[in-house]
C-alpha cells in the first residue's frame, strides 16, 4: 500500500495545474481502493466555505458550484473536528446535508479526512460508496496518510498559481502573502533577485508561450547540441568501464530520439507551453515512472533522466535562446532570494542595493539570519512554499519583524507599508540623536555594551570605532569564507587588525565553533543530529593541531596589546575546560619564549567559557574556579533547554528565548555568577532586543553584547528606563506561563513608557 501511495503522490506532483492534479488524485484514489466516488474540497477562508474542487463519482457540474459552510454538513464536521469521519450510512447522520447538485443520493458509506498543513485545515478529501458499510482501518489509514502527503503540495500549488504570472498568457500579477520566520528585524521594499545560477529542471517554473513553432525549433536545436555532447562524453570511455555505466549513454540516446522524448515534448509545446516547461513536464513524468519501478537498477535511471534534462535545459537557455551563464548583478533596490543565503552571497552582493533577504531554508537563528542581523538587513527565513524562481523579478514587501512577505502588493498595501518605513525612519533619527550619550539608566546605573562580530574585518573595525569592545568575535566566519583552513600567518594578520581596532577595549575571540548549522565546506561533518554531535570545543580538542594554530595566532596578534580575551564554545564539562587551558598555556609559553629576545611584551589573556549547554548550569561553582569570565550564549541555551532544532522550520515556532524556562535559567546564571564574583556577559540575540535588554538588566546583567546594528537602539532604550522599573517588569514576566504572556507584559510596559515604536522591533 505504501508503494501505491507514493506512486499516486509522485504522479500528482508532476501535474502543474492544481485543478487537473486534484482530478487525477480523485481518479487514482477511486480506482486504487475500488470505491464509487472520491472528491476533494478546498477551504475558502474569506467566505468560510469548503469548495468542491475535483470529483470522480459525483456530478462533474457540481465542481466549483457546491460550497459548504465551515459549520455545515459532514464536510464541515470533518474540518471542525480535524480528524477522519467514518460513517456506515451518511444519510442518517444528524449533520448530513443534502446538496442536489452533487447527485450523491445513491451513496451511503462515507469516509472523510482533513487536509492539514501547519495546523491549518486546507480542505477535506472524501470517499463514498453505495454499499452500506464502514470503511476498513486500512482504507481509513490510507486516506489519512494521503491527505497528509498532499497538504504541502496543495499549499505550494496555490502559491505557484498566484505568483507564476506566466501560467496564463497576459496574466497580471496577483498579490500573494507568504509566511516565513522572522529572521532579522526591519522593513524593506525591493524587487526579488535570485542569485542561484545552477540550472536545474526540478526547480524550473513552468511558463506559457504562444510561439509554438519557434519553441519547437529551439528544442530541436538544443537536442542536437546535447546529442553531440553525449557523443563526446561516450567517446572518452574505454573498454574497461562497467556495462551499466555505458548503458547511461545508450539510455540518453534513446531518450534523445525524436520518436521518444522529443515527440512528447513537442506535443506539450503545441499545447501552449514553452520548450523548457514542456521538457520539465515530460522528463519528470519519465523520472516518476522509473522511480516507481521495483527494480533498484531502474530506479537509479531516474537520476540519469534528470541529468539529461538539465543538459538539454542548459542548451535551450544558452544555445537555443542566446542566454549566457554570466553572473547577474543587481542594479536596483533588491530583495536577495536564495535556497539558503550564505556569507559569500552577502559579501558579494552590492551593498547599496541590498534591502532585504529571503532564505527558503533556515530559521530565525540560522547562520544566514545571524549574518543578516549583523549587517542590519531585514530578513525572512523558512519560506518553504516558494522557490527563488517564483520571487525573482517580483516586487516584494518584506517584514522582518513578523516574517511576512507580500509579493506583487496591491497599491493601497504598498502605500501603507511605505508609511511604516517612514515612521521607522523617524524613530531611528531619535535614536541616532542620542547615540553618543553614555549608556546608563535614568537612575544612574551604567551598562556596558559590546558588539558581536565576525562577518568581515571591515565591519568589525567600523563598529568598534564607536568606542566599545567586542563581546563575541566569531572566528569561524573567516574560516567559512575560505576553501581551506587559513594559515597561522593569515589568522595573525586578521586578528591583529581586530585587536588594534579598539586597543583600549576588551576583544573577546571565540575559538573555532563549527558543526551544527555552521559546517566548513572543506571539513564536512555528516551527522544525523549535528547539534548534539561533534561541534565547538569537542571538535577542536579532538584536533589539537587546529586549536593550537588558532590560539598561537591569537597570542601572536596580541603582542604588545592587553585587550585579548579567549572564549571557549560548547563547554559541557569541567574536564573540557582543563584540557583547553592546558593547550592554551602550552601555546602561551611557546610564543612567550619567542618574544623574550625581542623585548616585546606578551600578556596572558583572560579565559572565558560559553554557557550554552544546560549541564554547565549545574557546575557553575566548579567552573568559576577555572575561568575568568562567563559568556551566555542564549541562542544555543534556548535551543537545548527547549529541545528545539532552531533550523528546523517545522518546530522553529517553538523556539523562543522569552520562554519562562529560559528566563528562569538566565536569572539563575547571573545570581550564581555574582555569588562567585565572576563577570558574566549575555551575547545571544536576546541582548540586542529592547524587551530582552530591559529584562536582563532587571536580572542583574551589566554587560550585554549584540550585533552592531542594534547597539544604538539598545543604548537609547537603556537611557529611557530605570533599574527599578526593569526589576518590576521582570517580576511580572516571571509569573507568566508562556512566552506570549511575556510579550504582553513587555509591550504594555513599552506603551506605558511612550516607547511603543519599539514594540515591533522588540518582539
Amino acid at each position: 500500500m505504501l508503494t501505491t501511495l507514493k506512486r499516486i503522490v509522485q504522479e500528482v506532483n508532476q501535474i502543474p495545474q492544481l485543478d487537473k492534479a486534484l482530478y487525477r488524485l480523485a481518479h487514482r484514489v477511486k480506482g486504487t481502493l475500488s470505491v464509487d466516488s472520491c472528491s476533494i474540497y478546498l477551504a475558502d477562508y474569506e467566505q468560510q466555505e469548503f469548495v468542491l474542487k475535483a470529483t470522480d463519482g459525483l456530478h462533474p457540474d457540481a465542481v466549483e458550484r457546491v460550497r459548504i459552510g465551515f459549520s455545515e454538513g459532514l464536510i464541515g464536521l470533518v474540518g471542525q473536528r480535524e480528524e477522519p469521519l467514518n460513517i456506515e450510512n451518511a444519510h442518517r447522520h444528524p449533520r448530513f446535508k443534502h446538496y442536489p447538485e452533487v447527485k450523491e443520493e445513491k451513496y451511503n458509506a462515507f469516509l472523510g479526512a482533513p487536509i492539514i498543513h501547519q495546523r491549518k485545515v486546507l480542505g477535506v478529501i472524501t470517499m463514498q460508496q453505495s454499499e452500506m458499510r464502514r470503511f476498513s482501518e486500512d482504507e481509513e489509514a490510507f486516506l489519512v496518510t494521503l491527505a497528509a502527503q498532499i497538504a504541502l503540495e496543495i499549499t505550494n500549488a496555490e502559491i505557484r498559481g498566484a505568483l507564476n504570472t506566466g501560467a496564463a498568457i497576459d496574466a497580471t500579477p496577483r498579490q500573494k502573502n507568504v509566511r516565513g520566520i522572522a529572521g532579522s528585524p526591519g522593513l524593506a521594499v525591493g524587487v526579488g533577485f535570485s542569485s542561484d545560477t545552477k540550472i536545474d529542471l526540478r526547480t524550473w517554473v513552468v511558463k506559457r508561450s504562444d510561439r509554438s513553432q519557434e519553441e519547437i525549433q529551439v528544442y530541436r536545436k538544443s537536442v542536437e547540441i546535447t546529442r553531440g555532447q553525449v557523443d563526446a562524453l561516450s567517446q572518452r570511455l574505454d573498454d574497461g568501464i562497467p556495462d551499466d555505466v555505458k548503458s547511461i549513454f545508450q539510455l540518453y540516446h534513446h531518450l534523445l530520439d525524436a520518436n521518444s522524448l522529443g515527440r512528447e515534448v513537442e506535443a506539450k509545446i503545441r499545447e501552449g507551453w514553452d520548450a523548457s516547461s514542456s521538457l520539465k513536464m515530460v522528463v519528470e513524468d519519465y523520472a516518476a515512472k522509473f522511480q516507481s519501478m521495483d527494480d533498484p537498477y531502474m530506479q537509479e535511471r531516474a537520476i540519469d533522466i534528470v541529468d539529461l534534462s538539465n543538459r538539454i535545459l542548459t542548451n535551450i537557455l544558452i544555445e537555443g535562446k542566446g542566454h549566457t551563464l554570466t553572473t547577474r548583478q543587481a542594479e536596483q533596490d533588491s530583495i536577495l532570494v536564495a535556497e539558503e543565503v550564505s556569507a559569500t552571497m552577502l559579501a558579494e552582493f552590492p551593498r547599496q542595493y541590498l534591502k532585504g533577504i529571503i532564505s527558503i531554508r533556515g530559521s530565525n537563528n540560522s547562520h544566514a539570519a545571524i549574518l543578516a542581523r549583523a549587517m542590519g538587513v531585514p530578513a525572512v527565513m523558512g519560506c518553504q512554499n516558494v522557490s527563488p524562481g517564483l520571487l525573482d523579478g517580483k516586487e516584494i514587501l518584506l517584514d522582518g519583524y513578523s516574517g511576512e512577505v507580500i509579493v506583487s502588493p496591491e497599491r493601497s498595501i504598498r502605500s501603507e507599508f511605505i508609511q511604516l518605513i517612514a515612521e521607522e525612519g523617524t524613530l531611528s533619527e531619535r535614536i541616532d540623536a542620542e547615540a553618543e550619550e553614555p549608556c546608563e539608566t535614568q537612575d544612574g546605573c551604567g551598562i556596558e555594551l559590546y558588539i558581536n562580530a565576525g562577518l568581515s574585518a571591515e565591519i568589525e573595525i567600523n563598529a568598534s570605532s564607536q568606542g566599545v569592545g567586542i563581546g563575541l568575535y566569531r572566528t569561524e566566519i573567516p574560516f567559512m569564507l575560505r576553501e581551506r583552513f587559513p594559515s597561522e600567518h593569515e589568522q595573525v594578520d586578521l586578528y591583529r587588525r581586530i585587536l588594534q581596532s579598539s586597543p583600549s577595549q576588551p576583544i573577546t575571540m571565540r575559538t573555532l565553533d563549527v558543526g551544527g548549522d555552521k559546517p566548513l565546506p572543506y571539513f564536512p561533518i555528516n551527522e544525523e543530529n549535528p547539534f548534539l554531535g561533534w561541534r565547538g570545543v569537542r571538535l577542536t580538542l579532538d584536533h589539537p593541531e587546529i586549536f593550537l594554530v588558532q590560539v598561537r595566532a591569537m597570542l601572536r596578534a596580541s603582542i604588545g596589546l592587553t585587550n585579548l580575551q579567549i572564549l571557549l564554545p560548547m563547554i559541557s564539562s569541567v574536564n573540557e575546560v582543563k584540557e583547553a587551558k592546558r593547550l592554551i598555556e602550552q601555546a602561551f609559553y611557546e610564543i612567550n619564549d619567542e618574544v623574550k629576545s625581542t623585548g616585546e611584551q606578551l600578556n596572558k589573556p583572560k579565559l572565558g567559557i560559553m554557557l550554552e549547554v544546560p549541564s554547565v548550569l549545574y557546575q557553575l561553582p566548579q567552573l568559576a574556579q577555572q575561568v575568568d569570565f562567563f559568556s551566555v550564549g542564549s541562542n544555543d541555551l534556548t535551543q537545548y533547554l527547549l529541545a528545539v532544532d532552531r533550523n528546523n522550520t517545522r518546530v522553529a515556532s517553538l523556539y523562543n528565548c522569552y520562554h519562562p524556562a529560559v528566563l528562569c535559567a538566565l536569572q539563575d546564571i547571573v545570581r550564581q555568577s555574582d555569588a562567585h564574583k565572576i563577570p558574566v556577559t549575555v551575547c545571544g540575540e536576546i541582548a540586542g532586543e529592547p524587551g530582552g535588554a530591559i529584562l536582563l538588566m532587571g536580572m542583574g546583567y551589566r554587560r550585554l553584547s549584540m550585533n552592531a546594528y542594534n547597539l544604538r537602539k539598545i543604548n537609547w532604550v537603556i537611557r529611557n528606563v530605570s533599574m527599578a522599573e526593569s526589576r518590576e517588569l521582570l517580576a511580572s514576566t516571571l509569573t507568566a506561563h508562556t512566552h506570549e504572556q511575556v510579550y504582553v507584559h513587555l509591550n504594555h510596559y513599552l506603551e506605558r513608557k511612550g516607547l511603543g515604536g519599539l514594540i515591533r522591533a522588540g518582539s
